[in-house]
């Protein structure tokens, strides 16, 4: 109780330890090769472009292990994709979710619209002790 009070009285509030990300979509793509045996699972993140009219590949990353599955929040009717990404707790919200099985990988076509180095990055976190002062 006294921490909550001292918190209170300083300002801090406790914050989620995941960083945050949004998109506009996430896509769950299932690679397949010529004869179609798996090849390997993937998580795709879109952000959709006004200027193009399309979305965007801003991100990616191998689908390792079931719990990565993005999941529906019910409650904000957003998908939720959560991971660690490094030793980083990562959680992506979007919008929409699709999922694709395809014998072409949609993330490498998509350098072609746009590519790799002009993509929009995750955030990066800041140094927290898991606490973050209130605006």
């Amino acid at each position: 109780m006294n921490l909550v009070l001292t918190m209170s009285a300083t300002g801090l509030t406790p914050v989620d330890s995941a960083v945050t990300d949004r998109v506009d979509m996430i896509e769950i793509n299932h690679f397949h090769d010529e004869h179609g045996r798996l090849v390997f699972d993937q998580i795709i993140f879109y952000d959709w472009s006004v200027a193009d009219g399309r979305y965007q590949v801003c991100a990616w990353r191998l689908l390792k292990h079931p719990a990565q599955i993005p999941h529906r929040n019910w409650g904000s009717g957003e998908y939720v994709a959560t991971w660690y990404d490094g030793e980083l707790l990562r959680k992506v919200k979007a919008g929409s979710l699709r999922e694709t099985w395809t014998q072409h990988d949609p993330e490498l076509f998509e350098r072609d619209f746009l590519p790799k180095e002009q993509r929009r990055e995750f955030i990066k976190p800041r140094q927290s002790f898991g606490y973050a002062l209130n605006p």
